[in-house]
C-alpha cells in the first residue's frame, strides 16, 4: 500500500517542486497555514505556507482545502529542535505521523480536486463544523465540535486547563462510549424506521467508518469502530468472537495500516485503557452504578498511569471521583443534548433558538462549578517524568496488582501500586548535589537551582517574549507563551512543582513576561524583583495575578546574603533603589565549596565597572551580562570574574545579533570556554566534591 513506509526508507529530501494532496489535518491560523499533505507516492508532509493578504486567509477560511491538489514550490527544513527534552519536540511528532519532514512553501498553486470518498467526508466534515459555527452560540461552539466530531482546536485553553486538572480531558476526545453511544442511536432509529435487522446492521456497518472520517479518524475513534465492525462481521457469520479477539485484530490492522500509529499518544493510551477494561472484566462485575463507575475509572488510569506520567508528568488524583459523575453527564445527557441541537439545526433550528439560551445558562454554570472544583488544592501529582527503567517497573507493579486483586490478596495489590508510588516521589530528595540549570527559553533568559535534597528550588528568570501590535488578521488567537509553553514543562518534567522563590532580575520581557504564566500552572511562595521595577508595563499582569493568589513580592538589593544547608546566595547588586533598566538588574551569586556561578541579568559595561569598585566576583561559571551585549563583559570584568565557563543565554538566529562577534573574542582571548543555549541547548550543571555539566536537547 502506499500509505506504508518504513521509517529508515523515508527520504531526508525532496524536489524544489512537489505535486500535493491536502489532508484534513491543515489549520489557517494567523498568517500561516500549516497542515499535512500526501505526495503521489503516498509519503506525508508538513507544509507551512505564510499567506499575503488578508484576502488570502479569506478565502482559505471559507472554504475546504480537503482533496485540493496543489503544486508546490519550496524547500524541505528540518523541525525546530525541542529547548529542552521534556518540550513538545516536532521531529517526534512528525515521527508519529509518518511524514517526511517540514516543506516550507514558497509557491502554491491549486490544480484539481481529489473526487475520492475520503477527500469528499473530508469536505462534508468541513461544512458540517462550519454549520455549528454558524448557528451554535460562540460559548457552545467549541464544545460540540469536539463532542461530535473531535475538532478541540476552539476549546477555550483554561478550560482546557481546567478538564486536564479533573482528568477529563478524555471526555472531549471521540472514545469508543461516543461510538457506542452514537452507533447504538443510529441502529435504534433505523429499528424504529422499520428496517430489518439485517439490512439494520449493514448499514451500521456502512455508517461507523464514515463517521470516524467525519470525526477526524483519531486512533480512540478508528479503535473502536474497528473493533465494532469487527463483532458485527463475525456475528453476522453466526460465530463467536471475544473482546480480546476483537481488539487484538483492529490492532494488528491498525499498525499495517498506519505503522507509525505506534508513536501517537492517543493510540497507546486508547489501547492500553481498553485493554485494562477487558482483561479486568471480573473486577468490574457489580451491581452498584457507584462502585462500577468508580471501578471503571479506577481500572483505566492505574494502567495507562506510567504512560501518563512518561508524556504528561502529572496525574489528576480528582479523576478517580470526578468521572463517576462527568462520564455519566457528558455521555447521557451533554453529547445527546449536542446531537439534538446539530441535527436541529438543519430540521427545525426555531427550536434551536429558543432552547440555547436556557440550555447556555445551565452549561455556563457547569463549566463555573468544575473551575471551582478544580481550584481547590492537592489535585494533582506530579513527581516528573519516569526513566524508562522505571517506567518499565511500574507496568510490571500495575500488571501483579489486577493479579493480586483477582486472587483477594489485597494487602499485596496494595502494595504493588503504594511502592513504586512512594519509590519514584521520594528518590529524587535523597540527592546531594546541587543542580543548576541554565535553561534554553530562546531570546531570554532562565535559571533554575535545584539545592540538595531539594529543600528548595530557586528560579531566577522566566524568559518571554517582546508582543508587537500588528495586523488583525495575522494575529494566531493560540499564542506562543515560554513561561507555559518552555519553563513550566521542563519543571513539571523534573517533579518540581513548587518554586520556593521566583527571581526576577529587572523588568524586560525576555527575562520577566512569561512569570505570570508560571504562577497560574505552578506554586510559587515568593517573589523577588530589583527595587521599583513593579511599575513598568511588563510587570503588571504578574502583579495581577500575585494578588489574585496572595503571593508575597519582596524587592531585594545587595547586601543580602543567605545560606540554605551548605550553599551561600549572595546579592550583588543593585545599590540604589531608583529603576533605570539594564544595569539595575539584581547581579546573584550562588557558591558551594569551591564551586561559583555569577548571575548577572542584563548588567552592562557602567554596571559592571560599577559592581567591580564594590563586590569581589570571581567565579567558577559566569552568565554574561545582556546574553553577550556588545554593551558588556568588559575585558576587566572579565579578568575579574575569571570563570572557567561562560554561558551565554540567547535565541537562534536573534536579531539582536547575540552573542556579539567582539564579545565572544573578547573571551576567547581569555582563554575561557563557552556555551550558548541557541546553539548548544539546555545545560545542566551538577555540583558536588566537584562539577559537571551535561547538554540536553
Amino acid at each position: 500500500m502506499h500509505a506504508q513506509h518504513k521509517m529508515d526508507t523515508l527520504p531526508t529530501t525532496l524536489p524544489e517542486t512537489i505535486e500535493v494532496t491536502f489532508q484534513d489535518s491543515y489549520k489557517v491560523k494567523g498568517q500561516y497555514v500549516r497542515g499535512f499533505v500526501k505526495m503521489k507516492d503516498g509519503l506525508n508532509v508538513y507544509v507551512t505556507y505564510k499567506l499575503s493578504s488578508e484576502e488570502e486567509k479569506k478565502r482559505m477560511e471559507s472554504s475546504s482545502l480537503v482533496g485540493m491538489k496543489a503544486t508546490l514550490t519550496g524547500q524541505l527544513t528540518l523541525p525546530d529542535a525541542p529547548l529542552h527534552r521534556f518540550q513538545f519536540s516536532m521531529a517526534s511528532y512528525l515521527k508519529s505521523q509518518g511524514a517526511v519532514g517540514v516543506y516550507e512553501i514558497d509557491k502554491l498553486v491549486f490544480t484539481s480536486v481529489d473526487s475520492s470518498m475520503k477527500m469528499r467526508l473530508g469536505q462534508y466534515r468541513f461544512s458540517l463544523l462550519q454549520k455549528i459555527d454558524e448557528t451554535f452560540p460562540a460559548s457552545l461552539a467549541g464544545e460540540a465540535k469536539a463532542l461530535l466530531f473531535g475538532d478541540q482546536e476552539d476549546l477555550d485553553q483554561n478550560t482546557k486547563r481546567t478538564y486536564q486538572i479533573l482528568g477529563i480531558t478524555h471526555l472531549f476526545a471521540i472514545s469508543g462510549l461516543h461510538v457506542a453511544l452514537l452507533g447504538g442511536l443510529f441502529y435504534q432509529l433505523l429499528l424504529f424506521c422499520r428496517v430489518r435487522l439485517h439490512v439494520a446492521a449493514v448499514l451500521l456497518l456502512i455508517a461507523l467508518p464514515i463517521y470516524a472520517v467525519l470525526a477526524g479518524g483519531a486512533p480512540s475513534v478508528w479503535r473502536s469502530v474497528m473493533m465494532t465492525v469487527i463483532v458485527l462481521l463475525i456475528q453476522m457469520r453466526s460465530e463467536k468472537l471475544t473482546a480480546s479477539d476483537a481488539i487484538s485484530i483492529s490492532f494488528i490492522v491498525f499498525v499495517w495500516l498506519q505503522p507509525f500509529s505506534i508513536f501517537q499518544v492517543g493510540f497507546q493510551l486508547s489501547y492500553l485503557a481498553t485493554c485494562a477494561l477487558i482483561f479486568s472484566s471480573n473486577i468490574l462485575v457489580t451491581s452498584h452504578w457507584l462502585k462500577n463507575g468508580f471501578l471503571i475509572t479506577f481500572v483505566c488510569q492505574l494502567l495507562v498511569y506510567p504512560l501518563l506520567l512518561y508524556h504528561f508528568y502529572e496525574i489528576s488524583l480528582s479523576s478517580f471521583l470526578v468521572n463517576i459523575f462527568l462520564v455519566p453527564l457528558f455521555s447521557f445527557v451533554i453529547l445527546p443534548i449536542n446531537v439534538f441541537f446539530f441535527l436541529n439545526a438543519f430540521l427545525l433550528s426555531p427550536i434551536n433558538t429558543f432552547l440555547f439560551p436556557l440550555y447556555e445558562k445551565l452549561r455556563m454554570s457547569l463549566s463555573t462549578l468544575l473551575v471551582t472544583i478544580a481550584d481547590l488544592p492537592y489535585q494533582l501529582w506530579q513527581p516528573g517524568r519516569p526513566s524508562m527503567l522505571f517506567l518499565v517497573v511500574m507496568f510490571i507493579t500495575v500488571i501483579w496488582m489486577f493479579v493480586f486483586i483477582e486472587k483477594r490478596y489485597y494487602v499485596w495489590a496494595t502494595l504493588m501500586i503504594v511502592l513504586p508510588v512512594v519509590a519514584f516521589s521520594f528518590i529524587p530528595k535523597f540527592h546531594d548535589d546541587l543542580r543548576i540549570t541554565y535553561l534554553s527559553v530562546g531570546q531570554g533568559d532562565s535559571t533554575i537551582i535545584e539545592l540538595p535534597s531539594r529543600e528548595q528550588v530557586i528560579v531566577v528568570d522566566v524568559g518571554g517574549i517582546l508582543r508587537f501590535d500588528g495586523d488583525a488578521w495575522k494575529t494566531n488567537s493560540t499564542k506562543y507563551e515560554v513561561g507555559r509553553q518552555v519553563v513550566v514543562p521542563y519543571l513539571k518534567g523534573k517533579g518540581l512543582t513548587t518554586i520556593d522563590q521566583l527571581i526576577l532580575t529587572h523588568a524586560d520581557a525576555d527575562h520577566a513576561e512569561g512569570a505570570e504564566e508560571v504562577l497560574q500552572e505552578l506554586n510559587v511562595r515568593a517573589i523577588y524583583v530589583t527595587p521599583s521595577c513593579m511599575t513598568k508595563p511588563v510587570m503588571q499582569d504578574l502583579w495581577k495575578e500575585a494578588r489574585q493568589q496572595h503571593i508575597p513580592i519582596y524587592e531585594i538589593m545587595a547586601g543580602t546574603s543567605f545560606v540554605i544547608g551548605d550553599v551561600q546566595f549572595d546579592y550583588l547588586w543593585p545599590y540604589d533603589r531608583i529603576y533605570e533598566g539594564n544595569n539595575d538588574s539584581l547581579v546573584l551569586k550562588i557558591a558551594r565549596g569551591n564551586f561559583s556561578t555569577l548571575l548577572t541579568g542584563d548588567l552592562e559595561e557602567t554596571g559592571e565597572k560599577e559592581l567591580l569598585q564594590k563586590s569581589s566576583v570571581s567565579t567558577t561559571i559566569l552568565s554574561p551580562g545582556h546574553h553577550g551585549s556588545k554593551t558588556s563583559s568588559s575585558a576587566d570584568f572579565l579578568r575579574a570574574t575569571n570563570p572557567q565557563l561562560a554561558i551565554f543565554s540567547t535565541g537562534l538566529n536573534n536579531r539582536y545579533g547575540h552573542p556579539a562577534r567582539e564579545v565572544l573574542e573578547r573571551f576567547q582571548s581569555a582563554h575561557i570556554k563557552t556555551l550558548n543555549t541557541a546553539e548548544d541547548g539546555t545545560i545542566e550543571v551538577v555540583v558536588n566534591k566537584n562539577w559537571s555539566y551535561e547538554i540536553h536537547r
